[in-house]
């Protein structure tokens, strides 16, 4: 397979190999009686051990044939998932109009401010999940191991292909057995596809979440407006009665108030899931550094605006009483959006969001076993996972972690039973528990990053690509994503509310990872990187012997282009 960063030699004007950080220039006065302009050529320095150690294995094994357009839109079919059409219900019924828009909103400040502390980091490093990567290069390789078989326990977990089977009974009666085996087939083969061939088919999945969304926002408008077929005007009806706050388990005044918007927080987080996948892929585009860069910036203003905008419009059409949002059926029968356009008695609409809803799951459960066999690699390249999830066929796939992450999906099949709403709540309470544990990751990875080169006299000027409040911004995340994690099940410490499945999916996480952690670190005696120990030149020699071209500006018709780049 070719190699983009090949080691190349420059020649310089007599003939000779120029130095590693010089440019070769041809400076040439006449020539035939014309004068010539200086050519500079850059040259790619060859590759030094350390740097083969860090990026080898990427550039060598994987395909890099991903565009950012690409990049970003996979990042969005694993961010619409069932959350935001599904799950939402229960947010609104739990918080209010208000409060279900302000837990979305504070989420997303957290997750923005999380985005940009991985932007550094991924252009700096940009590497296979490169989230794990940076943990082990950063921080300890120990944690590096506890988060890589986090990530992967996650990814075997078949939660959207579950959901997508419980969507699709919502026109049909037949076993929902036949359905997942459709599914895992498509999954299965779609996860053989060139890489390039895999991100045309998700961008196209993409686009239809995207049109989705913004059908189900002007529909909202059309609906409060009085436009549906019954004419009947809601405006603000639901934020005056109930009020934009509700009443959470009958606790009175405003502590029953805040309860219930604090609740509402860790359901918005599972919404937001797929944002971190955005670097997961990063050595599999051609110019990683600038691309994930700017795909970590973008994926997450068109996410934020696209979700807040939804939530509020949510809060406009269907009541937080209204039973059918309160508890989920999976399909779109329990969708808030559904729901309110059979209140204002339209006929096709629910049918066209509940195929919308359909793609969702689909993609987000191609995406998990996507993002499970890039970890596996990555887990393999530090000797943390065996070597076979190394090997790819001749168009670059990691085969091996495929078929090892696709043999866990028939676990979707527990789904057959009566209580597949409840499986499906099950698969997702885990996922949010495991999401602020990624969050909390990234925050530390930057931190530690810092702190490495603040200790190693290396200025942030030398970072490929920066932000003027990273630093202050990974900080933030890092202890708002920590306190939701601790909270996230306190409903389980409420006198008479106790559920063990709750509780368990909600601070599972901490013994996991411990173990995890601590097994490795003991058998392999690792220990937490010094800043001065901390092998950061290694990485600013590789961003500078490998610089990226510019964008072109957005200018004219390409201004459209940051609606998909």
């Amino acid at each position: 397979m070719s190699n983009p960063y090949a080691e190349t030699a420059s020649i310089d004007a007599k003939g000779t190999n120029s130095s590693n950080d010089e440019k070769a220039t041809y400076d040439v006065e006449k020539t035939f009686g014309h004068d010539v302009e200086v050519l500079d050529i850059e040259s790619n320095s060859p590759i030094s051990d350390d740097q083969s150690t860090v990026f080898g294995e990427d550039r060598e094994r994987l395909s890099h044939t991903l565009k950012q357009r690409h990049l970003q839109m996979i990042a969005l079919v694993g961010v619409f998932g069932t959350g935001i059409f599904l799950s939402s219900g229960g947010v609104l019924a739990t918080a209010g109009p208000l409060g279900c828009f302000l837990a979305y909103a504070i989420v997303a400040v957290v997750v923005g401010l999380n985005q940009i502390a991985l932007a550094e980091c991924a252009s700096l490093m940009p590497t296979t999940s490169a989230s794990l990567r940076h943990v082990e290069q950063f921080v300890d390789p120990a944690w590096g191991f506890s988060y890589g078989w986090m990530a992967v326990w996650s990814a075997i977990m078949p939660g959207e292909v579950s959901a997508a089977a419980v969507i699709v009974s919502f026109w049909s009666d037949l076993s929902q057995a036949i359905w997942i085996t459709i599914i895992i087939v498509l999954i299965i083969t779609f996860n053989f596809l060139k890489i390039q061939h895999y991100g045309e088919v998700e961008f196209t999945f993409a686009i239809i979440k995207i049109s989705l969304l913004a059908g189900l926002i002007i529909t909202s408008v059309v609906i409060t407006s009085g436009g549906a077929p019954t004419h009947e005007t809601i405006g603000f009806r639901y934020w005056r009665d109930p009020g934009p706050f509700v009443q959470y388990l009958g606790i009175p005044g405003s502590l029953g108030r805040f309860t219930g918007f604090w609740k509402a927080l860790s359901g918005c987080v599972y919404s937001y899931g797929g944002l971190q996948s955005v670097p997961s892929l990063a050595a599999e585009v051609k110019y990683p550094r600038k691309t994930v860069f700017t795909a970590c910036k973008r994926i997450f203003y068109r996410v934020s605006v696209l979700m807040c905008t939804t939530a509020f419009c949510l809060g406009l059409i269907v009541s937080p009483k209204n039973k059918a949002i309160a508890t989920s059926s999976g399909n779109a029968s329990s969708s808030p959006f559904v729901v309110a356009m059979q209140n204002a008695n339209i006929k096709v609409l629910p049918h066209i969001v509940n195929a919308g809803v359909l793609t969702s799951a689909f993609s987000a459960a191609n995406l998990g076993v996507v993002h499970g066999a890039r970890v596996l690699f990555a887990l393999a390249v530090k000797g943390q996972a065996p070597r076979v999830f190394l090997k790819t066929n001749r168009w670059g796939v990691p085969w091996v972690g495929n078929i090892f992450v696709a043999a866990f999906l028939p676990l979707a099949y527990m789904n057959c039973s009566d209580s597949a709403a409840n499986v499906f709540g099950w698969f997702q309470s885990l996922t949010s528990s495991k999401l602020l544990f990624d969050w909390i990751i990234v925050s530390v990875n930057h931190i530690f990053m810092t702190r490495a080169m603040k200790a190693q006299g290396i200025p942030r000027s030398r970072l490929p690509h920066s932000i003027r409040f990273a630093p202050q911004a990974a900080w933030i995340s890092g202890i708002a994503s920590f306190i939701l994690l601790l909270t996230g099940g306190f409903k389980n410490f409420i006198h008479g509310e106790f559920l063990f499945s709750s509780f368990f999916s909600s601070y599972f996480v901490f013994p996991l990872s411990l173990a995890l952690y601590f097994g490795w670190k003991f058998w392999k005696k690792t220990k937490i990187w010094a800043p001065h120990e901390v092998e950061l030149e290694v990485l600013f020699k590789d961003a500078e012997d490998h610089p990226e071209p510019e964008d072109p500006p957005l200018r004219g018709w390409r201004i459209l282009t940051l609606l998909w780049s």
